[in-house]
């Protein structure tokens, strides 16, 4: 996953919940936290602090499994074995370089890489068959309508990908896309989806792939520790004031 904002991180929940490994590439500058106060995300009757809010995504994301990587993605490109490569260098100094000159860089290879990064392109130049979408001073993918462009295994959600600001936009684009990959994945998988216990097993039927039976124990159980995450999350206000237009910030 390239981007650790809305839509990164709502796809790569999907991912993980669904078996793949799943890694975020954050190199943390989501616009989300330029935001001075969120009114438009469903389930905030009077909004949320934008900052807490990337916060609970990213709590979400690890008690998920994920792999969240403090990295700026620098270039993604096919090998010759139907996989992608994906060039890293540390985030926050990224092009920073050690003592000896050299920058700090890492290789990862993966069946599926979806960019959900804000609307820089430059990583993909070695991608010569994605097709690229310019809007003013913007650069966009072209992607199909489950957020697959023309290199096989390489996705766009957000707003690389033209979706509108909106952080509820980026993450039903985000979970779209990971749904599209775990579709296009050898990953058995039905719906993500937490019932009752009996729900299925009381029709006779099998729980399908990526559902759960609990019992009411487990079902208050994990309600209390909703129930505590969320007061934990949202107890004080939030201690970050929000970040400015790059270009104001000289």
């Amino acid at each position: 996953m390239v981007g650790g904002g809305v839509a990164g991180l709502t796809a790569a929940i999907f991912t993980a919940r669904a078996g793949l490994d799943t890694i975020v590439c954050d190199a943390g500058e989501s616009i989300l936290r330029r935001n001075a106060h969120v009114e438009n995300f469903p389930g905030f009757p009077r909004g949320v602090n934008s900052r807490a809010l990337l916060d609970v995504l990213q709590d979400q994301a690890d008690w998920n499994g994920i792999d969240r990587r403090e990295a700026t993605v620098t270039r993604v490109e096919p090998t010759h074995r139907d996989r992608l490569e994906v060039t890293t260098t540390a985030s926050g100094a990224a092009s920073d370089e050690d003592a000896d000159g050299d920058t700090e860089a890492a290789t990862l290879r993966a069946d599926f890489v979806i960019c959900a990064s804000w609307a820089d392109t430059d990583y993909l130049a070695g991608c010569s068959d994605v097709g690229l979408i310019e809007r003013g001073s913007k650069t966009y993918v072209d992607v199909d309508d489950r957020g697959a462009t023309d290199v096989d295994g390489l996705y766009a959600a957000g707003r690389i990908a033209g979706s509108h600001h909106q952080a509820i936009v980026a993450a039903g684009d985000g979970a779209a896309v990971g749904l599209a990959v775990i579709e296009d994945s050898e990953v058995p998988f039905y719906h993500d989806w937490v019932v009752p216990e009996g729900y299925f097993t009381d029709r006779d039927r099998e729980v399908p792939p990526g559902c759960e039976e609990i019992d009411e124990a487990e079902r208050q159980a994990r309600e209390a520790a909703s129930l505590g995450a969320i007061q934990d999350a949202f107890a004080d206000a939030h201690p970050d004031e929000p970040t400015t237009h790059p270009s104001l910030r000289e």
